[in-house]
């Protein structure tokens, strides 16, 4: 029996979820499955060309699993290209990155999906006297990667 798939933690949801041949009526067309962490380790390893080992630390996976993510990505990805078949992005085991504030004028502490910008205020006590919690800040030794958000538990 295969182990269980650990969850991948990716920065955000692709903003275009869908892609097919011009021209090609979409009853026509075949469809292939992307997963959502395929879709980020392309994202990293080919847009922002990260090595693998620092792409696998960003989705809190193994180097090994990285490139296996990655080889089954490109393949979707060019079967959709050169057999002319729509790309749907969607699925996986992912968690959404998040970013965490503490707020010292009421002691709150919260989170924020990565990639939508700073919070415009404490959502406690409305204070604009806030700052990254200890744990974003590289302060947490725990915490496998610094400056890039930590993963919450959580199914997308």
């Amino acid at each position: 029996m295969p182990r269980p798939c650990k969850c991948r933690c990716v920065s955000a949801h692709p903003e275009v979820d869908y892609f097919k041949p011009r021209g090609i009526a979409l009853t026509a067309l075949q469809e292939i499955q992307l997963t959502v962490d395929e879709f980020e380790a392309l994202r990293l390893a080919d847009l922002e060309e990260l090595y693998q080992e620092d792409a696998a630390k960003r989705m809190n996976v193994s180097r090994q699993t990285f490139g296996n993510i990655i080889a089954s990505a490109r393949k979707k990805t060019a079967d959709a290209l050169v057999h002319g078949k729509a790309l749907k992005i969607e699925g996986g085991a992912v968690r959404m990155a998040q970013r965490h504030f503490l707020c010292p004028d009421c002691n709150n502490e919260w989170a924020e999906a990565s990639g939508t910008g700073r919070p415009a205020e404490c959502p406690r006590c409305r204070s604009k006297n806030f700052h990254r919690a200890p744990q974003d800040r590289g302060h947490n030794k725990n915490s496998g990667s610094r400056g890039h958000g930590a993963c919450k538990r959580g199914e997308i």
